[in-house]
């Protein structure tokens, strides 16, 4: 079954809709420093690396697509930025998602976002984008949506995010989240069961550079001091819990488990511990890429560390885009 995804990052969600059966023929990213990383991890698959605003649909195969996949840029509705919603220009791209979205008329479709997107400030426009959605196209779609949480689903660390999933109302189904419970994974998986294997890690080069030569690839971390802002609250797991959410910066990596536990000394104040035998030091690029579930050869290309850690912290959790691709897939085939 074919699939085209706009807004694909390094290919994450790509990843796992692949995993899960899915032809990915065509994806869709403007940012250069990411073309790289996806060609030579999706190489079968066409690149167009204009903005979505830009895209028509002759620039889209004329063949048969079975679904739509991506999630438009987070940053308007996050709870941690502005907040600016649909009001901002990046949140306006989902206009652009609807636009091919109705021309290509496939039988699915599925947007990842954060969960701010459903916050009290967002919720009357959130839902006014559910009625865009299931009045898209010749027959419009059934459109079901729930925040996931991605440590159900094997992804080592706590990460929610909102899924709208639409069906095309001439399949008359609509996608059940419940379906989804019995691809969870329990107990979850700790930190020393998601990384404990790898070696110690290199530090970047100097002005954060990547390494020419690794022996795990990606195992390197950003170097540098810790803004007032990271020493805020506590950046350290044990070793039996899971990661916090990786964010899309290497400044605000977590700390590796094996580090001594910070201090706290106020309230939004904490500091490391002066007397411990142990570094602190961020979690590499590919101890958090293995935290986002991508596969060890998944090859992350850069330049600067600092983009490898952006790549892998906008992505969607490879596990978590399986599981829900597994049941679209098996919805499909009935």
């Amino acid at each position: 079954m074919k699939v085209v995804s706009f807004f694909s990052g390094a290919g994450g969600l790509d990843r796992g809709f692949e995993n899960a059966g899915f032809n990915i023929i065509w994806a869709n990213e403007k940012d250069k420093k990411i073309w790289d990383t996806y060609r030579y991890n999706h190489p079968n698959t066409i690149l167009e690396t204009k903005s979505i605003t830009d895209v028509k649909i002759t620039d889209i195969p004329n063949e048969e697509i079975y679904g739509v996949i991506g999630g438009p840029p987070c940053q308007s509705w996050s709870l941690a930025g502005a907040m600016r919603g649909i009001e901002d220009d990046r949140g306006a791209l989902f206009y652009e998602y609807l636009r091919l979205l109705k021309d290509i008329n496939p039988k699915f479709f599925v947007v990842e976002n954060v969960p701010g997107m459903v916050s009290k400030r967002h919720i009357q426009t959130f839902e006014n984008i559910i009625k865009l959605f299931e009045v898209c196209g010749e027959n419009g779609y059934n459109v079901k949506f729930n925040i996931l949480n991605s440590s159900d689903f094997g992804v080592c660390q706590e990460r929610k995010r909102v899924f709208l999933i639409g069906y095309r109302k001439d399949l008359n189904i609509s996608f059940d989240f419940v379906k989804l419970d019995k691809l969870k994974v329990y107990p979850k998986v700790t930190l020393r069961e998601c990384i404990g294997d790898l070696p110690e890690p290199l530090a970047a080069r100097e002005k954060n550079k990547a390494n020419e030569q690794l022996d795990v690839l990606n195992h390197e971390y950003a170097i540098g001091g810790f803004s007032s802002i990271y020493m805020s609250r506590n950046r350290k797991k044990d070793w039996n819990e899971q990661s916090f959410t990786i964010q899309a910066g290497g400044r605000h990596a977590p700390l590796h488990p094996a580090s001594a536990p910070m201090i706290k000394v106020g309230k939004d104040e904490w500091k490391f511990d002066e007397n411990t035998p142990y570094p602190y030091r961020r979690l590499s690029v590919r101890e958090c890429a293995r935290i986002q579930s991508f596969p060890d050869d998944f090859k992350f290309i850069y330049e600067s560390v600092m983009h490898g850690y952006k790549m892998v912290g906008n992505a969607v959790p490879v596990k978590l885009a399986e599981a829900i691709a597994t049941v679209i897939m098996e919805d499909l085939n009935k």
